[in-house]
């Protein structure tokens, strides 16, 4: 993606200022993603947030379960929120140049766009799902702003940086989980030990016994037990957990903002060049997924290697393969078509889907809804997917048709803007 020429430091260009105001190719990037987001979401809708990370955590019955989760691993787990990363990077340059070029402050209007979008972030993680993203999205964001004008090399400099700093980071947790463990197994452990050891037990582990009951007995419950967890006992978590993850977040965004700069993005390179850099970096990524696949089953699984491999050495690759599937699909979507058209729909109302599929799914699996929490297999749990993605198919397109924005994408540039923005178009499908 280097283009070392790429640099916004200089004013906008006559032929920037005529670009249609939606980029295609980032809209059907951004469907694609928000489709696999929830592939990957439903676990943690459905099961015990263990089973995330670590299959044999709950829900590995069959194995027809194990297939799912072999796919899920090689190309769904972190890449499709690798994608919106990225995406958001690029999505955030858009905001800020078009609001240069429209005589806007580009600082004002972002930063009020993270706010609003914090706001947001907070509400649906105390009040609706524990697994948001758009908290940390809005934080990072905070960061962001300072490197819109740098060059693509630059950016990939930052970005590669970071993946280094959270390879790091990585590691030193992969040292001491197996440290901690070797101690345990060696008899030669201290209450301390233990206790450390059992935090990543707890979250990477199998969950049993009392942990299981308890853990059922919440998710099962009335909406006020999930309300009082989070607000009280997880108040600080979405801010607490960014640590963990900010300097990867930033790398995707910055790789993003790079991808846009470069064409990338944009849907500008030659069908040649897009499948020169599918085919070499699937090439490159797919066998190596396919490898710490077979080390985790290998090992049983055991916190250790789960830490290692899905925490750890999947950090260095994942942008790898966030790049080959990004090529991948713009080649695949460059005939457009009906399907294509009602992915990119989905993807311009991706806010309003992301939000809408956990209002929708945490009301199918938990107590105050229907109750299914805990019900599905892995492989079960693709049917809700499946109607999930047919619905988001269905809506957006004649949706947009009609109006300008989806219904909680109209409410943040409202809210952004600080009055109510045109909803509805002058005529259909303009």
């Amino acid at each position: 993606m280097t283009d070392t020429k790429a640099s916004d430091e200089a004013p906008a260009r006559p032929e920037a200022l005529t670009r249609p105001s939606r980029i295609a190719t980032l809209d059907t990037l951004r469907g694609v993603a928000v489709m696999g987001i929830l592939a990957m979401n439903i676990i943690a809708f459905s099961m015990p947030f263990q089973a995330y990370m670590n299959p044999t955590a709950y829900g590995l019955d069959s194995q027809a379960d194990l297939g799912s989760w072999l796919f899920s691993f090689i190309f769904i787990d972190g890449k499709m929120r690798g994608l919106f990363s990225f995406l958001f990077g690029a999505s955030t340059l858009l905001v800020i140049e078009r609001a240069r070029a429209s005589g806007q402050s580009p600082a004002k209007v972002h930063y009020a766009r993270m706010f609003w979008l914090l706001i947001f972030g907070l509400v649906h993680f105390y009040f609706i799902w524990f697994g948001d993203i758009l908290t940390a999205y809005a934080l990072t964001g905070l960061l962001l702003f300072f490197f819109r004008n740098l060059s693509v090399r630059a950016l990939l400099i930052w970005g590669v940086a970071l993946i280094i700093l959270q390879c790091a980071m990585m590691a030193g947790g992969a040292w001491e989980v197996h440290h901690l463990a070797a101690a345990i197994a060696a008899g030669t452990s201290d209450i301390q030990t233990i206790k450390s050891y059992g935090g990543f037990q707890y979250f990477l582990g199998t969950i049993q016994g009392g942990a299981l009951a308890e853990n059922m007995a919440l998710f099962r419950g009335p909406w006020t037990g999930l309300v009082h967890q989070r607000l009280i006992e997880q108040g600080l978590e979405p801010f607490i957990s960014l640590k963990h993850n900010l300097a990867e977040t930033l790398a995707y965004m910055l790789f993003g903002m790079a991808a846009l700069k470069s064409g990338f993005f944009r849907g500008e390179w030659t069908p040649t060049r897009y499948r020169k850099w599918a085919i070499v970096c699937l090439a490159i990524v797919i066998p190596a997924y396919a490898a710490l696949a077979w080390l985790l089953i290998h090992f049983d699984f055991s916190v250790p290697m789960v830490f290692t491999i899905s925490l750890g050495a999947t950090t260095p690759i994942r942008p790898i393969m966030v790049i080959g599937l990004a090529a991948l699909i713009i080649l695949l979507a460059r005939g457009g078509g009906p399907l294509v058209a009602r992915i990119a729909a989905a993807g311009r109302a991706a806010f309003t889907n992301y939000l809408g599929t956990s209002i929708v799914m945490t009301t199918i699996f938990y107590g105050y809804g229907l109750g299914l929490y805990g019900q599905l297999s892995r492989i079960q749990l693709w049917i809700p997917v499946l109607i999930a993605w047919a619905v988001m198919l269905l809506w957006s397109k004649p949706w947009l048709d009609r109006f300008r924005y989806g219904p909680f994408e109209w409410l943040w540039r409202s809210l952004a803007r600080l009055s109510f923005q045109p909803m509805r178009k002058d005529r259909p499908g303009a």
